[in-house]
């Protein structure tokens, strides 16, 4: 069966992500934006942000507009074995949420950096870090990034950032917005073997939650365990 070819946009509220402004997102079959981001541009297509954000926040959406919450995306997030193996923080859990819905071959990440520094830490000022906060499934972001992108490259699909900072927690390949052409965007090349025996770790682990609330069961989670896969995860996905 040859792969549909849908591309998805995910923006976060980082300040670089305002240059979504100025580009044209028709590229895009989706653009998924998380909490504030539905601020940066009116043209997404899907809004998601968590159970907690406040009703005055969320954006009302146009006929071809869709919000996102809980009620949607904790399914999705199990059938990739739940939010303590993936990172319990929106920029993961949309990502996981994208490639379980919209099945692309490709995924773009804008403004979600998760690196704050400097008195602008969002595109609308300072804001709360929220994979900052004291969690054991945020410990190592870029571990967390690369077992996203190791799910994506078993379903065909490319992980790319296109945010021009600097510094970045994701490990995706940066690319310009100037530059993107699908047609030379593939999946990055992972341990196959490598993958299939972190799963077997997972599952041996027993870290799931199934409504999702893992927070309430973080004393059952060990810290040096999640560690060990971090760094299992970060040797899978063959870094260029």
């Amino acid at each position: 069966m040859i792969k549909k070819k849908t591309n998805v946009l995910i923006i976060g509220s980082a300040p670089s992500a305002l240059v979504a402004q100025k580009w044209n997102l028709n590229f895009f079959n989706n653009v998924v934006v998380i909490n504030n981001a539905w601020k940066i541009t009116p043209k997404w297509t899907n809004s998601i942000f968590p159970e907690d954000f406040p009703i005055e926040k969320r954006p009302k959406p146009s006929k071809c507009q869709t919000l996102h919450t809980a009620s949607e995306y904790v399914r999705a997030q199990n059938y990739y074995g739940g939010f303590v193996y993936a990172g319990g923080t929106m920029a993961f859990t949309a990502a996981y949420w994208s490639l379980f819905n919209f099945s692309p071959s490709l995924i773009a990440y804008l403004g979600c950096d998760m690196v704050y520094s400097g008195p602008k830490t969002h595109f609308y000022g300072k804001g709360t870090a929220d994979p900052l906060r004291k969690d054991k499934t945020l410990k190592n972001l870029r571990a967390k990034s690369a077992r996203f992108e190791c799910f994506a490259a078993e379903e065909g699909c490319a992980v790319v950032n296109l945010s021009r900072t600097l510094n970045s927690n994701l490990v995706h390949e940066k690319i310009s917005f100037s530059e993107f052409n699908l047609n030379r965007v593939v999946p990055k090349k992972i341990d196959s073997k490598q993958y299939f025996r972190n799963l077997e770790v997972e599952n041996n682990l027993g870290y799931y939650v199934p409504d999702g609330r893992y927070w309430k069961r973080m004393q059952d989670f060990q810290e040096d365990e999640i560690f060990k896969l971090d760094d299992l995860w970060i040797k899978t996905l063959k870094i260029n």
